[in-house]
């Protein structure tokens, strides 16, 4: 269900059972979860909700500072930059000689793709196996906002930033959105299988919640 808080609507996703009280959850990337009673009804969740607007709010403005891609940053050619997962000085991923900040940049930026698409090509082949899906095309874009994304039509995007990030995080961007080819909504069915497939998934998604900003040139 959606609910406006402030200037902002809010997707909230609601998990009836047998339980006596409505809990409130937020994760790691900001996505909220009511856990209510059966037969609870709309408005009773929408006020629950609303009365933690403040501390709803605060958290979801934390969470979207921490994941902000930061402006261009002003580097050297023997600046540090990270690759799936590790740091590196900037001639060991690529040739710096005689180049300017601009076009160093651009450089990177063109090493990150090209790594990014590789280790996606990789990497999702097991994953689509065992998940029995196929998605109908794979981009690599560049994003402010979403690591990956599956539309409707079961084209999956994934954001180049991903390079920087371990291999264990990459595996897990991969697996959600595989996920969504067969659930296309964060419900319960959805996250039984993506932790049926990656157990740890919430460690994954602090990691990149923590160090997202990090992951930028």
């Amino acid at each position: 269900m959606k609910i406006q808080l402030d200037n902002q609507i809010i997707d909230i996703n609601v998990l009836y059972g047998v339980r006596k009280k409505l809990a409130i959850q937020m994760d790691a990337m900001g996505r909220i979860t009511v856990k209510a009673p059966n037969d609870t009804r709309d408005e009773v969740i929408e006020q629950a909700v609303k009365q933690h607007e403040q501390e709803i709010l605060k958290r979801l403005q934390a969470i979207a500072k921490a994941q902000a891609v930061p402006k261009t940053r002003v580097y050297q050619d023997e600046g540090k930059f990270l690759h799936l997962g590790r740091y590196y000085a900037l001639q060991e991923l690529i040739d710096t000689e005689g180049l300017s900040e601009e076009e160093l940049r651009l450089n990177l930026r063109k090493f990150y793709f090209a790594s990014c698409k590789k280790v996606i090509a990789e990497r999702i082949k097991p994953y689509q196996t065992m998940l029995k899906v196929k998605p109908k095309s794979i981009d690599i874009v560049e994003s402010a906002t979403k690591w990956g994304s599956c539309s409707s039509s079961k084209k999956l995007t994934f954001n180049y930033r991903l390079a920087m990030a371990p291999l264990e995080v990459i595996d897990y961007v991969i697996i959600h959105e595989l996920c969504h080819l067969t659930h296309m909504n964060h419900d319960r069915s959805f996250w039984r299988l993506l932790g049926s497939i990656m157990p740890d998934y919430k460690d994954k998604e602090a990691y990149l919640a923590r160090h997202g900003q990090a992951m930028t040139l």
